[in-house]
């Protein structure tokens, strides 16, 4: 089934071995950045170094339009044959929040507030990154109803961690 795949680093060889993902992205900070997994080519592996800020002012590194064109771009390159998958340091909140971009890249305007909520379902620790999700917002046109539609998630279950969640192209 195609499907985008969230994962925590801690969980990222598993998710590698169990899932077979054809295309990995890597939201970490600069510092943090790790080498493409063996097997893949680094073609096939996006590295944004991006620390998980949700105010510009408020830290270095943050979320930029350019690491959004980055992911979109790389996302449209992905034929979803296998899985796209998505991580970042907890698996909460940079990778939720590009994961949620490239499912309202792939199902398109008006569907907004319907994929918040089904990653919602799926993940109840899903806290995806509000710059991120501006940017992307802004990147596709969408007039605020991305931003508008975290509101609708309602508040995540607070963990230090989260869980591989799937997220699937084919029905939401």
């Amino acid at each position: 089934m195609p499907r985008i795949l969230v994962t925590p680093l801690s969980a990222l060889d598993d998710a590698i071995q169990s899932h077979r993902p054809s295309h990995i992205v890597t939201l970490l900070s600069p510092e943090h950045m790790i080498e493409t997994p063996r097997g893949f080519a680094a073609a096939r592996h996006l590295k944004l170094g991006v620390n998980d800020v949700a105010d510009p002012a408020a830290g270095e590194n943050p979320p930029a339009r350019d690491h959004v064109d980055q992911l979109l771009a790389f996302a449209r390159g992905w034929d979803a044959q296998q899985p796209l998958l998505i991580h970042c340091w907890a698996g909460i909140s940079r990778s939720m929040a590009s994961a949620y971009a490239v499912l309202c890249d792939r199902y398109g305007p008006g569907r907004e507030v319907e994929i918040a909520m089904a990653m919602r379902r799926r993940a109840s620790h899903a806290s995806p990154n509000l710059l991120l999700v501006r940017h992307a917002d802004d990147a596709l046109g969408r007039d605020g109803r991305m931003v508008e539609a975290l509101r609708a998630m309602g508040p995540p279950l607070q963990v230090v961690e989260g869980v591989t969640t799937a997220l699937p192209l084919v029905k939401i």
